[in-house]
């Protein structure tokens, strides 16, 4: 099936052969140069055959299919010797430039004989000769030879690096590399890095680099004492290779790299993003490049015990890490030996030997924002406590448990969830007996324990599980004989029963009368049940006053305050009396908060004090950690930010000693990161952030967790960490639920619109833009939300007026605009029209002139309705940003009076400065700009200088003496130029 239409004229060819050259490589842009060169044929004119063939090269070349690249060129060889004048200068020079693409395609087959190689070596010296041209770039492939096959590869080496560079040499990163690799597989790392630096630093750069030399030098870095620099390589290096399958050997490295980093994980999580180049490298040598360094990561998993893991290989079946390991060894020893016996050497079995047989060069490197190890990628067993307590508090004796289990969960004590989980592995075991023992008591009531437990650690809205765990618990306990542990089952459920009520109202006072219900039904359940313990008691009257605090929290009405109060008044004193310290703490934490739900901050500090003095005396301990985040949140409240670090700090510290559930750890970190964002602690802030979704995954809250990597993704990105999050981002949306469109979709593309704009800002506008046009594409369709659309149009059509597609760019703020029509977002559409006029003026000069007003035009349109709609901008209005880009629109294109026109209507209506450092700089800037296009370019510097003179002063007067510089530098220069 053609993947375009054909074309019927050269100038469709031409315009497709640019198209093409715009997709990634691969599979569909190769299917694509192959038929336009089908096309090309039926012209009967040889210069769009060459350009057709050229670009079919690059397809094979970088598309990982050596053995076609060389055929391609024999043709277009061909057609340079029939016809060289057809060859212009540009087409002469890719043609000799292309010698080299074959020499390395024919190096990386073992299937070609090494005679050949010479052969074309050869054969490459004498055109370049009978051209005239000079002879260091054929050096340079007599020196890779040398290196490939194993040779001492010194004399080819000072032949090649000691000729002056022609305008046919290999680029500048690219020849960096090779002498960087000489002086690394001599063994001097430091000597490889002091060479890589212009690379590595992005001084030097071109289609695999730095890409490349990042690969081969971070073990050197590691070697030589530069992990973090290591670190900051690998991500980027990484992505930049990912998925390519002409760069399948640097992907291979950068996995080698995690597995001698104590990254095994991530390695793993790499290779399964890369389970395609097992099958589509084409390229023997890229093949044994990436087998090997997959291998090395497989090798060090499977030396950890963890060979039976998951593993992505080969397509067409599932594998284990030993599986695969062994499969890819077969395949990568073959293809050692298939080269060695074409080289005559033993050089590429010694290299993979000594791959092979490093051994890890630090324990462990952080190298994501996401840290994960391999247990984190077996199915995890869940872990109720620390091991040690958890082994103590979980009796053998099957009598002794489960009293041991019930006396804990009676105090509320964690430890309880160790013994119920023992319990219900027991207990669904075919072979399971019940203790014969009045204590215990019969197996109905043991199942109505289980039930009541697995309630207890439902989510917070999972309403109806609850409430239908907890009825048929209390069914047993009836049945058990148990009438209290019955009546709490049933208290229990009325309250997930009026959450589910409350969940399905629309108004706040039918949400309110479903806690009323409950909570009146709730007294009677009571008040009916007779021969209640004290702690079925005191947990009856906690949901009471649960209920009736939830109903405050839903109603906020002042008349509900006092019966809160009531409440938790008489369960205070109930437990108190009866010595339930847990219940104790409940009302005095319940106190505390319904002050705070009042607005009473300080009252609330001042209860939350007096249970932390109570905690610290009598406990319960694992009641701390909880209380210290409580008294964290009100001193945010209070703004507070030290003393609520330290609060949410300790409580942290202390969680450690307890299960995650049982002191909501996730929360802690949460806040104790909004604390340090107060603090402008903003690195430990994302610090906490990973770690509380960490922890909902652990809990598998997938949704909650995954928000929690959106914030800190958004975070690492303000803080201008732009790999950290990119390569956050792409760990999640590698993650099977992601990929198989289970996770919510509006959250997914919130994911992917901060990692479009992460590599935006890391300066990749070309996978920004696409991802941009994928999400504009995708949004278009979400009728109830046309705002979000509006604004992902908006960025797009900015992003490919940078990229100049300005036709494209049009349509895309043509549908921003239709939908801020439905949903208006008067200032992302105003900046984005803005930015599009400045772009087209900019790249386009005069004759991008009317299109650039056009675009100011519909911005003028949206002023027009944010005034009526009486919107504000953020910053300076609408209509000065207006005037402003009007006047820098003119100035590009060389309308200068009407750019100054313009800039003094945009002073006057920005008016004169003030203390505010924003606004005295957009004043000094549209001084500056009005300055330099009266004085400069209308050659009237008088005017000029006095307008420079009068604003120095005033900004120097104000203070704002750094936006005075740029203003006093234009006057000196135009006072010398006088």
């Amino acid at each position: 099936m053609p993947t375009a239409p054909h074309p019927q004229s050269t100038d469709e060819l031409y315009q497709a052969l640019q198209e093409n050259d715009r997709r990634p490589y691969g599979r569909a842009r190769t299917v694509t140069a192959e038929e336009l060169v089908d096309a090309a044929e039926q012209f009967a004119e040889p210069v769009p055959l060459i350009h057709a063939l050229f670009e079919l090269q690059e397809a094979y070349t970088y598309g990982s299919e050596p053995r076609k690249s060389p055929v391609v060129f024999a043709r277009l060889l061909t057609l340079f010797d029939e016809q060289p004048d057809v060859f212009d200068e540009r087409l002469r020079h890719m043609l000799f430039w292309r010698f080299k693409w074959v020499a390395n395609a024919l190096r990386a087959l073992p299937e070609v004989p090494l005679a050949s190689l010479r052969q074309w070596l050869t054969e490459m010296r004498d055109r370049y000769e009978k051209a005239g041209l000079g002879l260091q770039p054929y050096y340079g492939q007599a020196y890779q030879l040398a290196a490939h096959v194993g040779e001492d590869a010194t004399l080819a080496y000072e032949l090649w690096a000691g000729r002056t560079r022609t305008g046919l040499s290999d680029c500048e990163a690219c020849e960096i590399c090779e002498r960087a690799l000489y002086h690394l597989a001599a063994g001097d790392d430091e000597r490889a890095l002091r060479a890589w630096e212009p690379v590595l630093a992005g001084k030097e750069s071109c289609q695999e680099e730095p890409a490349r030399s990042v690969s081969y030098a971070l073990l050197a870095l590691l070697r030589t004492g530069h992990p973090d620099r290591a670190r900051e390589l690998h991500l980027a290096g990484y992505r930049a290779c990912r998925r390519n399958p002409s760069m399948s050997g640097e992907v291979g490295r950068h996995l080698e790299f995690c597995a001698l980093t104590g990254n095994e994980a991530r390695g793993l999580e790499l290779l399964a993003e890369n389970r395609s180049l097992f099958d589509e490298v084409d390229s023997p040598l890229g093949l044994f490049d990436f087998l090997t360094g997959v291998e090395v990561l497989l090798q060090r998993v499977e030396s950890l015990g963890h060979g039976e893991l998951p593993a992505a290989g080969y397509s067409g079946r599932t594998w284990t890490v030993a599986g695969l390991r062994a499969e890819v060894r077969g395949r990568a020893d073959d293809l050692a030996a298939r080269f060695d016996a074409r080289n005559g050497t033993t050089a590429h079995t010694d290299r993979r030997r000594t791959r092979l047989d490093r051994a890890p060069l630090l324990d462990a490197l952080e190298l994501t924002l996401r840290t994960r190890g391999l247990d984190d990628v077996a199915p995890a067993a869940p872990v109720a406590a620390p091991a040690a307590r958890a082994e103590a508090s979980v009796p053998d004796a099957l009598p002794e448990l489960i009293l041991r289990a019930r006396a804990l969960d009676a105090q509320g004590h964690p430890d309880a969830q160790a013994c119920w989980a023992r319990l219900r592995t027991l207990v669904t075991a075919r072979d399971y007996v019940h203790p014969d023992d009045p204590a215990v008591g019969p197996l109905v009531r043991l199942r109505a324990d289980l039930l009541a437990d697995e309630a207890s650690r439902t989510d917070d809205d999972e309403y109806a599980v609850a409430a239908a765990l907890h009825e048929e618990a209390a069914g047993l306990y009836q049945d058990a004989g148990e009438p209290g542990d019955a009546a709490v089952a049933r208290a229990c459920a009325l309250l997930a029963e009026a959450g589910i009520a409350a969940e399905g109202a629309e108004e706040p006072e039918a949400k309110a009368a479903a806690f009323t219900t409950a909570h009146e039904a709730m007294v009677r359940l009571h008040e009916e049940t007779s021969g209640l313990t004290p702690h079925q008691e005191a947990r009856l009257l906690r949901m009471r006053a649960t209920s009736l605090g939830l109903r405050l929290q839903t109603s906020r009405s002042q008349e509900h305050i006092a019966p809160v109060f009531a409440e938790v008044d008489l369960l205070l004193a109930f437990a108190t009396r009866h010595d339930v310290a847990v219940q104790v703490s409940g009302a005095l934490l319940l106190r505390a908060s319904t002050h705070a739900m009042t607005g009473d901050l300080p009252a609330a500090v001042t209860e939350v004090d007096a249970l932390l003095d109570r905690l610290k005396a009598h406990g319960p301990a694992w009641h701390l950690p909880r209380t210290l985040g409580l008294r964290g949140r009100l001193q945010l409240g209070l703004r507070d930010a030290q003393a609520a670090y330290a609060d949410l700090a300790e409580g942290v510290r202390l969680a450690a000693d307890w299960p995650a559930d049982a002191v909501d750890t996730v929360r802690l970190h949460g806040d104790l990161a909004e604390a340090c964002m107060h603090l402008g602690r903003p690195d430990e802030a994302l610090a906490h952030l990973t770690r509380s979704a960490e922890l909902e995954l652990r809990r598998d809250n997938r949704t909650d967790a995954f928000c929690a990597y959106s914030n800190a993704a958004q975070l690492s990105l303000d803080l201008g960490r732009v790999e950290d999050c990119i390569a956050l981002l792409d760990s999640l949306l590698a993650e099977p639920d992601v990929a198989a469109g289970e996770v919510d979709d509006r959250l997914v593309a919130q994911l992917r619109l901060t990692r479009a704009r992460a590599l935006h800002a890391g300066e990749d506008l070309k996978a920004a833009t696409t991802e941009f046009v994928a999400l504009a594409a995708e949004s278009a369709g979400w009728d109830d939300d046309p705002g979000s659309h509006a604004m992902i149009a908006a960025e797009t059509a900015v992003l490919l007026g940078e990229s100049g597609e300005f036709v494209r760019a049009r349509q895309a703020a043509g549908q921003a605009l239709a939908a801020h029509a439905r949903s208006p977002r008067y200032e992302q559409l105003s900046n984005c029209l803005r930015e599009l006029a400045r772009l087209q003026a900019q790249q386009q000069g005069p004759e991008g002139l009317p299109d650039a007003l056009a675009f100011l035009a519909d911005a003028g349109k949206v002023a027009d309705e944010a005034r009526a709609a009486g919107f504000e901008a953020r910053g300076r209005s609408l209509d000065t940003a207006l005037a402003y880009e009007h006047g820098r629109v003119n100035a590009y294109v060389g309308e200068y009076e009407d750019a100054l026109a313009a800039l003094e209507k945009a002073l006057v209506l920005l008016g004169e400065p003030g203390a505010e450092e924003d606004h005295a700089g957009e004043w000094a800037e549209c001084v500056r700009l009005a300055a330099a296009v009266e004085g400069i370019y209308l050659e009237r510097p008088a005017p000029a200088l006095t307008r420079l003179d009068t604003a120095v002063p005033r900004l120097t007067a104000l203070g704002h003496t750094e936006a005075a510089e740029p203003l006093t530098a234009l006057a000196a220069r135009l006072r010398d130029e006088e």
